[in-house]
């Protein structure tokens, strides 16, 4: 028969001799796999982008420029400047793709900040940021959009009458 003794590990601290209670676990730091940041996609989102014909090279060039300078909720603070510099694409087909990409409301204009306007790529084709957020931004646009088509609805049931 084995000797059935009771083992206790304890921890305590070396300056004051004190028993401290638990047991202390050792993490290693958690390290981000992508370095400097990550977007969630939609897989349906990105299969309506390459379907599309009309988005062709150097739209793609500018639209994943944008996402990979996506800041936190979506929100993108970057010039048309900045693209041509850094993609060393002419402004007017920068300027061009954007206005593609907000026609086809991949991206949505926001306020204007200084000299240029913020956008903000929309939710239901990629997310930076917390789900839970992504969560409420989504209740409130259906919420919006039942509202308005209830104005609707009523403007139409007032004109019948």
């Amino acid at each position: 028969m084995k000797n059935s003794r009771k083992v206790e590990i304890v921890a305590y601290d070396r300056y004051t001799a004190e028993i401290i209670q638990g047991v202390p676990v050792l993490c290693g730091v958690k390290k981000n796999p992508y370095s400097t940041g990550w977007v969630m996609n939609s897989q349906e989102a990105l299969e309506v982008i390459a379907k599309d014909k009309e988005i062709t090279g150097g739209v793609h060039r500018v639209l994943w420029f944008i996402v990979a300078r996506l800041d936190f909720e979506n929100w993108i603070q970057i010039s048309q400047q900045e693209i041509c510099k850094e993609l060393e694409i002419k402004k007017q087909h920068v300027s061009s793709a954007i206005k593609l990409l907000e026609q086809k409301e991949i991206i949505l204009r926001g306020p204007k900040v200084g000299r240029s306007y913020a956008f903000r790529l929309n939710p239901h084709f990629g997310w930076k940021g917390d789900v839970r957020n992504l969560e409420d931004y989504r209740k409130k646009q259906d919420d919006k959009w039942i509202k308005e088509k209830q104005r609707k609805a009523l403007k139409i049931d007032k004109k019948s009458t």
